[in-house]
């Protein structure tokens, strides 16, 4: 067993990483050890990269125990960059967290800073001058590569910079002159956030937090006329909101709700959070209150404006896409289910079921209309059609096109009293007619008034004889 991570009073002591239990508890007989748990780090630190939300959308994980920053155009928002890492820096510390921390043009040159110096600003006349004297180690390079080049005397940065660089190339390869061209600034390395960056983005700043479940709704409501101009300015409306909640002890809430039609209106865009605080009410604890509220666009659509009546503010109705998005708030996106019609004539096959949110945002693509407009007139359909359908005992059946007199279903024998029918259906042209033969389908009534929707698979005269199966019950 050995150590993987160090307090600062064990590095006091003069504990190192990679030692063994055994030999540090000989050092230190009072020494506290607490089993590595990486799961849970993980956690951490992913939480700390959404309380650094607060200072801007690009946040990155790097490694086990590091966050990568893009500030650009933030950092005058906090009072410029000095004051900004000095906010995060006492922020995180008041949370129990030892962090150190650089701002430099090059992330390359922040992160050798804050591991092996003092955290603070490098402008950008002062990067080569900064990263002289930190050891090989600070370029983010292989333990062999390191060891290799401090066996030749090359222990600092400031060494590499004022070798040539062919030699360096050939003895060590391409990977040594890139982290250094990326350390000064002469690579650009880009970060690639964690979270996709919001279209839009407005926040409000509390001056005392807000505990009450009203309160932050009416801030969303607040935020979304704020809003609303931004979606205008760019003809869009809203499809995918995104509501977060930072707590003063540094934990964050996301809450996300979707709209199966673009939004602009502020009443609709909180009607959709009222609903999901609904389905969320219990996992969310605002516990001494919440002091930033921030409303993001995730997605968004192009916007339709049209031209309302003079009575739509006394109309109680609703859309069905407002109908829809409300559900879909509160219950999820799947608990409403609409249908899309398919290039087959298998009933099974015809249709493909999909969100409420999503049907009627296609309809509204096809026709203009939140109405899908299906045309079922090739026949009468039941309304309750079988995933699957479930086979069938016939009796005395009329050869070689009737309806059966009697059929035993799911244990129960039926007598029929009316049919109609055949209504024959094949697959498609393209597929095998004798792995998927014909069917001749028949509405049957029986004697108490129920209605069915079966079918015959196969004709009589053939090799093998037709089945029967049930597929569907009429209202």
């Amino acid at each position: 067993m050995r150590l993987t991570a160090l307090n600062e009073r064990a590095e006091t002591i003069g504990l190192k990483l990679s030692q063994g239990v055994a030999e540090a508890k000989a050092i230190c007989p009072d020494l506290d050890v607490v089993e590595e748990d990486p799961g849970a780090d993980r956690k951490l630190l992913e939480a700390i990269a959404d309380w650094c939300d607060r200072y801007t959308p690009l946040v990155a994980i790097d490694g086990k125990d590091g966050l990568f920053l893009d500030i650009t155009g933030c950092a005058h928002l906090f009072g410029g960059e000095e004051a900004l890492l000095e906010d995060i820096l006492i922020r995180i510390s008041r949370l129990g967290l030892d962090v150190r921390g650089a701002i430099s043009s090059a992330p390359g040159l922040s992160w050798a800073v804050a591991r092996f110096d003092e955290s603070r600003v490098i402008p950008p006349e002062a990067m080569e001058e900064a990263l002289a004297p930190l050891p090989v180690a600070s370029l983010r390079l292989g333990e062999e590569t390191v060891a290799a080049l401090q066996k030749l005397g090359l222990k600092q940065v400031g060494d590499l910079l004022a070798a040539p660089r062919a030699p360096l190339t050939r003895r060590f390869g391409a990977q040594l002159l890139l982290r250094l061209d990326q350390a000064v600034g002469l690579n650009e390395e880009p970060i690639s956030p964690r979270r996709p960056v919001a279209q839009l983005s407005v926040e409000r700043r509390l001056a005392e937090p807000v505990q009450a479940e009203a309160d932050i709704l009416q801030l969303a409501h607040q935020l979304a006329e704020t809003l609303k101009s931004g979606l205008e300015g760019r003809s869009v409306g809203g499809r995918l909101f995104e509501l977060l909640l930072f707590r003063i002890d540094g934990a964050v809430f996301r809450i996300a709700a979707g709209a199966s039609q673009p939004l602009r209106e502020p009443k609709r865009i909180a009607s959709l959070f009222t609903e999901r605080f609904s389905a969320v009410h219990d996992d969310l604890d605002a516990g001494y209150g919440f002091e930033i509220v921030r409303l993001n666009v995730l997605q968004h659509a192009p916007f339709d404006a049209a031209q309302g009546d003079f009575v739509e503010e006394d109309q109680q109705g609703t859309s069905l896409a407002a109908f829809a998005d409300r559900v879909a708030a509160r219950l999820g996106p799947d608990c409403l289910q609409g249908f899309e019609l398919q290039e087959s004539h298998i009933p099974e096959r015809a249709v493909r079921s999909m969100p409420a949110v999503e049907d009627i945002l296609a309809a509204r693509r096809r026709t203009g209309s939140e109405y899908a407009g299906h045309d079922f007139s090739r026949g009468e359909r039941p309304l309750r059609l079988f995933r699957m359908p479930e086979p069938i005992e016939t009796f005395a059946t009329e050869v070689p096109d009737g309806p059966p007199r009697q059929f035993r279903w799911r244990r129960i024998t039926h007598q029929v009293l009316r049919a109609e029918g055949p209504e024959r259906l094949a697959a498609e042209w393209w597929i095998d007619k004798e792995e998927t033969p014909a069917r001749d389908y028949f509405r049957i009534e029986d004697e108490a008034g129920h209605r069915y929707w079966l079918f015959r698979k196969g004709l009589y005269g053939q090799d093998a004889a037709p089945s029967w199966y049930m597929h569907g019950v009429f209202a």
